[in-house]
């Protein structure tokens, strides 16, 4: 006579069996994380007119990761990077963004770029709880308190405005300063912090001309701001059409002090302008990237060589190296139970010092809040300043 024999089971025993038995990828519940891997995403510009701001951020995050993974990853798990090309357009981002988040399974997004595409994604990161780290803008927006999961590595625009006024008022004695501007909510957010800058100093801006995103069409903009006659032009453009407006007004004997925010992409203005980059000036929010006594660019000269050996420093790059050591530095400090949350209250609350560079966090979500200027050289080489001079062309 067979005995029937009944197994109550435990859901809950199985679950632990389970989890001693194939480790912690199965118990992981985190996207992006397993036990050997951490994937992160990047949608950014990698063609067209701005594509060396997207190629320049990715040349730096993955150098760090690669710096990172050849020393056996971060508590085992080696750092990947997805990449996929926006365009510079935000429709094209929201469906990459889609894509990293919900098919990819990304575990944070890094070093997208722009503001206009920032803006239109970020809600899609936030939504989902996807950290949205270091993204290459000066945006007020993404400095909001409220918006837990954003992460900024560099100082804002309206940082780099007020020292754009402070440096042609103070240094040029500069009256009559115009502006140039990309006709979106990035060439408006420097409009925004230009405009507060002047006002607290009691100036009105001169004129303005502005362009449309990825186009160079500028003639009518240089002519609207040729008419009244400024002595400084402030720039808020990638580099092709701030390259092309400097070019242009050159071969008109327009020649006023030319500044350029950040996001131009400093090395690729350099390169398009030629000759007729001597004397432009740029504002810039990371260290100078040819300074090797600072560590953190000995260690980023190296690790871009590492990673190819015909890379050569800027800006933009040292950018993207600088925000994948954050992370970096924020998942070593975690420890081996990485959540997104536990990542971003990590950075939030914590102090970095990355080869030098102190980074710490507080209401603003910026790590960053110095502002540097730059000349460009005859040579096209790159000169840093404390105080800006008047270069004749003469």
């Amino acid at each position: 006579m067979k005995r029937t024999v009944h197994v109550r089971v435990n859901l809950l025993n199985v679950v632990t069996i389970a989890g001693l038995l194939f480790g912690p990828s199965l118990a992981c519940a985190e996207d992006g994380v397993t036990n050997d891997a951490v994937v992160f995403g990047q949608a950014a510009v990698f063609e067209g007119p701005a594509a060396a701001l997207g190629t320049g951020m990715r040349t730096g995050i993955q150098a760090a990761f690669d710096e990172a993974n050849k020393q056996g990853g971060i508590h085992g798990r080696k750092l990947k990077l997805d990449t996929i090309d926006d365009g510079y357009e935000p429709e094209k981002l929201i469906v990459a963004t889609k894509k990293l988040i919900d098919e990819d399974k990304v575990f944070a997004l890094i070093g997208p770029v722009g503001t206009p595409t920032s803006a239109a994604t970020q809600p899609i990161a936030t939504a989902a709880g996807v950290p949205f780290i270091g993204a290459f803008t000066g945006a007020s927006f993404l400095r909001d308190p409220k918006l837990t999961n954003v992460i900024n590595v560099r100082a804002s625009y309206d940082a780099e405005t007020e020292a754009w006024a402070k440096h042609l008022v103070e240094d040029l004695k500069v009256k009559k300063i115009a502006i140039f501007y990309q006709d979106d909510s990035f060439g408006r957010a420097g409009l925004s912090g230009f405009k507060q800058a002047m006002e607290k100093r009691g100036m009105e801006i001169a004129a303005e001309g502005t362009f449309e995103r990825n186009t160079v069409a500028v003639k009518s903009a240089l002519l609207a701001i040729k008419r009244a006659d400024p002595e400084a032009v402030v720039m808020v453009s990638p580099y092709k059409p701030a390259a092309e407006f400097i070019k242009l007004a050159h071969k008109i004997d327009f020649n006023p002090v030319f500044v350029n925010i950040s996001f131009v992409g400093a090395v690729a203005l350099a390169k398009e302008l030629g000759p007729d980059g001597s004397g432009v000036v740029i504002s810039q929010v990371v260290p100078f990237p040819w300074d090797a006594s600072i560590k953190v660019v000995a260690d980023y000269q190296a690790a871009i060589k590492a990673l190819d050996p015909q890379a050569q420093p800027d800006f933009v790059s040292l950018e993207g190296y600088i925000a994948g050591r954050l992370v970096i530095n924020a998942i070593d400090k975690v420890g081996d139970n990485l959540t997104r949350e536990a990542l971003l209250q990590t950075i939030r609350n914590g102090t970095f010092d990355i080869g030098g560079l102190k980074i710490s966090y507080g209401s603003d979500r910026a790590g960053l809040d110095t502002v540097f200027m730059t000349v460009i050289q005859g040579d096209g080489s790159f000169k840093a300043v404390d105080r800006l001079v008047k270069v004749s062309r003469n």
